[in-house]
């Protein structure tokens, strides 16, 4: 399959969530079920933030909360980036760059449809990227 487009990557997967109210404990659990590093936080079908490893090490167990108590709203982080099922890998490879951040909601219209990680992004994608961005730095 040549892989063109953010939605080329995800298939049919469904979309790792959690509600904002839910606790970190909650979040962690879900992390630890699906093997993965980050959930979306969906307040109904609206994008509230992501949530990752990262945060809840840093925002609560970190800071010695009670991950049985804290709410994922309190450490998500709000307002991520999305990007468009239909845009590039080149495009979320770049966004992901800059924005320094491993996992980005994808969109449909409104529509929450997936969370892409960097590693969803097949190895010789990136390293082509990286690749041209060293050969547009050279040239410029």
């Amino acid at each position: 399959m040549h892989i063109r487009t953010i939605r080329d990557v995800l298939g049919a997967r469904p979309v790792p969530s959690i509600a904002p109210g839910a606790t970190v404990r909650d979040a962690a659990h879900t992390l630890d079920h699906f093997d993965i590093g980050a959930l979306v936080v969906l307040d109904g079908e609206r994008i509230a933030g992501v949530i990752s490893e990262r945060d809840i090490i840093r925002r609560c167990v970190g800071q010695d909360a009670d991950p049985a108590r804290v709410l994922v709203a309190e450490v998500m982080t709000k307002q991520p980036r999305t990007i468009p099922a239909d845009h590039g890998l080149a495009e979320a490879i770049r966004e992901m760059g800059e924005g320094h951040f491993r996992h980005m909601p994808v969109t449909e219209g409104d529509h929450c449809i997936g969370l892409l990680s960097i590693r969803d992004i097949p190895t010789e994608y990136r390293m082509m990227y990286e690749r041209f961005l060293e050969m547009r730095g050279k040239a410029g």
